[in-house]
């Protein structure tokens, strides 16, 4: 067998509640009394697991699940595990993941294994979507305050893996040892009186010129005059503005231009109107990011008309979809045993886990 394609995360990165989760604290309770029945009537019998997906997708959450089986099941070495990585291209119906071994060794683990690997795949999805609708533009991870903060850690590296370039909380950089990016926000912003300057200047004074400096210019509803007093302001300190204009509002630079498209909020307009007046003054260096109700078909249509964008800051529907994944007791003693329309599906593309 050839040597696996690439390490996966150590189970102890995931910080698993594993006493917790032994008991069956977060599965459905008919899985924690199916196995409870096993045990009390001594029965073990060893089946073959078959776990899967309807959607074509990315896969996500697959060294997590297998992080659950390891450091929760009732003996792992008892149990064989095969399964694809994080980040593989999937195939509805193929299989992603196969557990083999006694039941009760596993069976109260279905509801964790499965929430994972659709959570993690769903962020992966589209994430890899919007990263491919961009391309080569880069993308920002900006999901996070749409969300309880407990998935950020997984979600982050769901999206780094999908390509990412950057994601906005250290918890989300953690499994892979980086940290959290950001611009100047609207609330420092507001700090400072509504002083767009003032606050990037404190931003270049304390922070480290390491770090890159990226000021939001839409609090005052004038993308292009804000953009240039901060770019006279700051100079080559300054890295990129940041267009994040109300879906309800129209920019003062746009008013005048009106009558052919939709001027609201971030529209390609707009940003043609910044990138042009930071070029004329002398500023090509200063990218541009855009936020703001972007998904895949806006990114699309922005690559296609060549807005002059930098990177694409993402947010909410990075959440969007619905990935499940299904899993099926397949085989018992090595005989085909499953429901009606379930059967074995062996994937050579799996591979064993140790």
């Amino acid at each position: 067998m050839p040597p696996p394609r690439k390490p996966r995360l150590d189970p102890s990165i995931f910080n698993l509640p594993v006493e917790k989760m032994k008991t069956g604290y977060y599965s459905d309770k008919y899985f924690v009394r199916a196995r409870d029945l096993l045990l009390k009537d001594k029965h073990r019998p060893c089946v073959t697991m078959q776990v899967f997906g309807k959607a074509h997708a990315y896969l996500g959450g697959s060294d997590e699940a297998i992080a659950i089986l390891k450091l929760c099941s009732e003996r792992w070495e008892e149990l064989q595990v095969s399964a694809l990585y994080d980040g593989d291209e999937i195939a509805p119906w193929e299989t992603v993941l196969l557990i083999e071994g006694p039941y009760d060794a596993f069976a109260n683990l279905e509801t964790l294994y499965l929430g994972v690997l659709a959570r993690r795949t769903k962020v992966g999805t589209n994430t890899h979507r919007v990263v491919e609708a961009a391309k080569p533009k880069q993308v920002m991870f900006f999901p996070a305050r749409h969300d309880h903060w407990l998935v950020q850690t997984g979600d982050g590296y769901a999206a780094h893996i999908a390509g990412a370039i950057g994601v906005s909380t250290d918890a989300q950089a953690s499994w892979w040892g980086s940290e959290g990016i950001g611009t100047v926000p609207h609330a420092l912003i507001a700090a400072y009186r509504g002083d767009t300057v003032l606050a990037s200047q404190k931003f270049a004074e304390h922070m480290p010129d390491s770090m890159r400096l990226i000021t939001l210019v839409d609090f005052e509803n004038d993308c292009v005059g804000t953009s240039l007093k901060v770019a006279r302001a700051l100079g080559q300190r300054l890295y990129g503005v940041r267009i994040d204009t109300s879906e309800t509002l129209v920019d003062r630079s746009v008013i005048p231009q009106m009558g052919t498209f939709k001027p609201t909020g971030v529209n390609p307009r707009l940003v043609w109107n910044v990138r042009e007046a930071l070029d004329r003054e002398g500023f090509k260096h200063v990218k541009i990011v855009v936020s703001g109700g972007f998904n895949v078909e806006k990114i699309r249509q922005f690559e296609e008309q060549e807005v002059p964008v930098d990177m694409y800051g993402v947010g909410s529907s990075l959440f969007q979809g619905r990935f499940d994944f299904t899993a099926d007791v397949v085989r018992v003693e090595g005989k085909p045993c499953g429901k009606v329309g379930r059967a074995y599906r062996p994937n050579p593309r799996l591979e064993r886990v140790e």
